[in-house]
């Protein structure tokens, strides 16, 4: 009997847990550990080229005339989320493990996704070229703006103990040049890339795996299930619930007390409501010590999942409302394309 998966379930999520489980039970250890350090530094790079070398100019061009638009998606993802963030670390000042409301302000700080905000705009009727542009400049704009956050806010915690010039030495030639040299490079990597998009993926997220497996490792080595209850997670889980409802509910506000159309809001909610896992765990991996990223990392692997399948939700609701105001029958799951 076939079973089936909850709507907007990432089947991602069982290789994540995998991945902490099998760094739980068998952690790299010294010369292993070095030598998962280099590749994971090498893949962090390589994942970073892959992501420019998939960013297009076109679409940038293409909805770069929705500027109100992207201000209002910049304004959630950088200021409201990251108050957000503040407001949680300074209530659960003295009743939560730092390492977790640590690990939550840092999920606020990071930049949108892009496919998924941009499959998730399409299922509901939105507008796709401004979602793809909004998207897309979180992303390149986060690349420079969530180190500069971190070193702002989680100064003590980031490696280098902030902003300092080794900490932006390590962002601009782990994060920053590889993906410009990957921009650059769409002129010969494009058709490449398109004509193996599965192995692009596989590539996109094994580096994303490789580099949860060696944060784990280094986090389970300094203890981390001793320090780590199911309380914790618990909590962790609530409160991620907590901030995607209030992105939600805020974008959606603003998107209406603005006066955008119906197919702007969709994209606002979207792009707007939404953190990057695939720029996020690398990120970690550069910004803070190796023993602290796998707590660091757990809200956001929560949030990750849960953002997914309330948006598939939310985004058949949207597309069903505007097969009803077009006057047509709205599909059910699993009719049609």
């Amino acid at each position: 009997m076939r079973v089936k998966l909850p709507a907007g379930f990432d089947p991602f999520l069982v290789f994540l847990i995998s991945t902490v489980a099998l760094a739980s039970l068998l952690p790299c250890r010294g010369a292993g550990a070095q030598a998962f350090d280099i590749i994971t530094k090498a893949a962090i790079a390589l994942l970073f080229f892959l992501h420019g070398a998939k960013l297009s100019r076109q679409a940038i061009v293409a909805g770069i005339v929705h500027w109100r638009l992207h201000l209002v998606v910049a304004a959630a993802t950088f200021l409201l989320f990251p108050a957000l963030g503040l407001a949680i670390r300074a209530l659960g000042a003295g009743h939560m493990d730092p390492t977790l409301t640590a690990g939550i302000l840092f999920l606020c700080l990071l930049p949108s996704t892009v496919q998924s905000s941009i499959a998730f705009t399409s299922i509901a009727g939105g507008n796709v070229p401004a979602a793809v542009c909004s998207a897309t400049i979180s992303n390149l704009a986060g690349v420079i703006i969530t180190p500069i956050l971190v070193g702002v806010f989680l100064g003590a915690r980031a490696a280098g103990g902030g902003v300092s010039w080794h900490s932006m030495e390590s962002i601009g030639i782990q994060l920053l040049l590889p993906f410009i040299v990957g921009h650059l490079s769409r002129p010969l990597t494009q058709g490449v890339l398109g004509r193996h998009k599965r192995l692009v993926n596989i590539v996109d997220r094994g580096s994303i795996l490789l580099v949860v497996y060696t944060a784990f490792s280094a986090a389970v080595v300094e203890g981390l299930w001793r320090r780590m209850s199911i309380g914790d997670l618990v909590l962790v889980l609530v409160l991620d619930a907590v901030i995607l409802a209030v992105a939600l509910a805020c974008t959606v506000w603003t998107a209406r007390a603005m006066g955008f159309s119906r197919a702007d809001e969709i994209s606002i909610v979207f792009c707007g409501s939404k953190k990057s896992l695939a720029s996020g765990v690398p990120m970690a991996g550069v910004l803070f010590p190796a023993a602290t990223v796998g707590p660091m990392i757990v809200p956001l692997m929560l949030f990750h999942q849960m953002q997914l399948m309330v948006c598939a939700v939310i985004a058949r609701r949207y597309a069903a409302g505007g097969q009803v105001e077009a006057g047509l029958k709205p599909k059910t799951v699993g009719e049609g394309a």
